[in-house]
């Protein structure tokens, strides 16, 4: 079910599940550290900056995409015909009505091409990464981290562009060029409050050898473990 959803439930519907599941837990009442790998940071994300009650302490994301992807070049089951699938209907039409809210990965795709597409039809993406306009709320959420880690693999074959799990992309208009985090307009205009989280030592930028999700428990233990203490 939960390999099912991931790739087919709408993300909006997940994070309001998430976000009650949080809310109902008396455990969580004086707030929590969240760790999500590949998609889930972004949709961790989402919870921080939509559901601050409890509050999210720390946030670890492990090789999320935070602007999205731009390519498909080995999903998760590469003999899988859903990949295969996946990749036709978001040539097709990653933001028609229709995929927007039944394909995850389309929710998002963030094609550099069409960039306008991306910012009006974006059901997720571009709604958490304030392409649309000024949530002053996901903004003073988010900056009320402690911490915002993101591992970013430095031999990435799944993500496209890897430079996505550091809040980096392609340079609008084309899909060669990337930029860093530093030179987006999300940070530059500070949409997010991430250039002053940067200003006041909250964001950490981490690399790991190896491809998605490839990391040994060593590195794990001695690297992540600590901002969970």
């Amino acid at each position: 079910q939960d390999m099912e959803n991931s790739f087919f439930m709408n993300v909006n519907d997940q994070v309001r599940e998430v976000c009650s599941q949080l809310a109902k837990d008396p455990h969580l009442k004086g707030g929590y550290n969240a760790m999500g790998f590949s998609q889930g940071g972004q949709f961790l994300r989402a919870v921080a900056q939509r559901c601050p009650s409890p509050p999210m302490l720390n946030l670890i994301s492990v090789g999320g995409q935070h602007q999205g992807v731009y390519g498909f070049p080995r999903c998760p089951g590469e003999s899988s015909h859903i990949c295969d699938w996946i990749r036709k209907t978001l040539d097709l039409g990653a933001y028609t009505q229709a995929v927007q809210e039944h394909l995850a990965q389309a929710e998002y795709w963030h094609d550099p091409l069409k960039e306008e597409d991306y910012r009006k039809n974006s059901i997720f993406l571009a709604d958490i990464n304030q392409e649309r306009g000024i949530n002053e709320t996901y903004k003073k959420n988010l900056m009320a981290l402690k911490k915002f880690v993101m591992v970013k693999f430095l031999n990435d074959t799944m993500v496209d562009p890897p430079i996505s799990e550091w809040f980096g992309f392609y340079k609008s208009g084309q899909a060669k060029e990337t930029i860093p985090l530093k030179e987006t307009s999300l940070y530059t205009e500070d949409r997010l409050g991430l250039q002053e989280m940067d200003k006041a030592g909250k964001l950490v930028f981490l690399g790991v050898k190896g491809d998605h999700l490839h990391f040994s428990e060593e590195w794990f233990y001695t690297t992540i473990l600590p901002f969970l203490q």
